[in-house]
């Protein structure tokens, strides 16, 4: 099965780092995967996004496209209005709900949840920093896209060392976190 993801943001966020280590996680589980990153000159606070294409089979057109992407996640709103109409009809949008301010028509074209993920990674984990991991933990889990196991064990050997113990617990946070949104629609 085809996955197309978009993760949106501002330079800084870790927007970029996350995409990397989910694309990798899929090659690792045998299957194809490419992310392209675009970001503004702005090394921090310009939009940004990275989209990642997880395939069975060889991807020879590398890019998400525009209209058909099945998953987004945005942290800031810049991002969030910049990029969110490659989502298609019906599919799932994960905003930060403290930054995020989606129209009132947003609603009825996408399935919006809001989790609020720099808030978790603040004051939950203790780290700003590691919201670029709640949040693809959020993402991985609503998107079905990958073995959430597997994704873990690459997200741990990726970040510093230093730092393992506090993305592990953003991870465990961020499905948690995924499960009560999706368990609230049901």
């Amino acid at each position: 099965m085809k996955y197309q993801l978009r993760f949106g943001g501002e330079g800084g966020q870790g927007v970029i780092t996350a995409g990397e280590i989910l694309a990798e996680a899929a090659i690792k589980e045998g299957r194809y995967a490419f992310k392209a990153s675009t970001y503004t000159s702005q090394v921090r606070g310009g939009p940004t996004k990275v989209d990642i294409i997880i395939d069975e089979k060889e991807i020879l057109f590398p890019y998400a496209i525009e209209g058909e992407i099945d998953f987004m996640l945005s942290t800031a709103d810049k991002g969030y209005k910049s990029f969110r109409s490659g989502v298609k009809k019906g599919g799932i949008i994960v905003i930060e709900p403290n930054l995020v301010h989606p129209e009132k028509e947003d609603y009825q074209k996408w399935q919006i949840f809001e989790i609020p993920i720099i808030t978790i990674a603040k004051d939950e984990v203790g780290n700003v920093a590691t919201q670029s991991v709640v949040a693809l933990a959020i993402a991985t889990f609503m998107s079905e896209c990958i073995n959430l196991e597997l994704l873990k064990e690459t997200m741990l050997e990726m970040v510093p060392t230093k730092t393992r113990e506090a993305n592990a617990k953003a991870f465990d946070l961020g499905i948690k976190y995924a499960k009560e949104a999706k368990n609230i629609i049901k």
